[in-house]
């Protein structure tokens, strides 16, 4: 992911970001609040910047899968501000989402191991 520095696993349900936003470097802790294995994962920060988010799969035939990606945050201070008006974040993640298709296609099969279905 673009501007992503570093993700490291806490536990099973928390990770650790550290991302170059906008210029500025940024850490934040965030908990998985649901996982159910190849349909769906949502998390929250529980620190730094609020952000939340929903990534869903929906299977459509033979070796396809939709994504669908919901993410939701605050914008901080006027530099992100102005990034939200001109759908700066938008881009961002549409870009990841094309580079994570290429990664996952070049590769034949998922990558990392699921740690099992999260609820609540």
């Amino acid at each position: 992911m673009e501007g992503v520095e570093s993700v490291h696993l806490l536990d099973d349900t928390r990770l650790q970001w550290v991302a170059n936003i906008g210029g500025e470097r940024k850490a934040w802790e965030a908990r998985i609040t649901e996982q159910i294995p190849d349909q769906r994962i949502a998390w929250r920060s529980e620190s730094g910047q609020f952000t939340s988010g929903l990534v869903s799969f929906q299977p459509l035939s033979s070796g396809k899968t939709r994504l669908t990606v919901r993410l939701n945050y605050d914008p901080e201070d006027i530099t992100e501000k102005i990034g939200d008006m001109i759908a700066m974040v938008s881009h961002r993640v549409n870009g990841d989402l094309e580079r994570f298709k290429d990664f996952i296609e070049s590769r034949g099969h998922e990558t990392g191991s699921c740690h099992g279905t999260i609820s609540g």
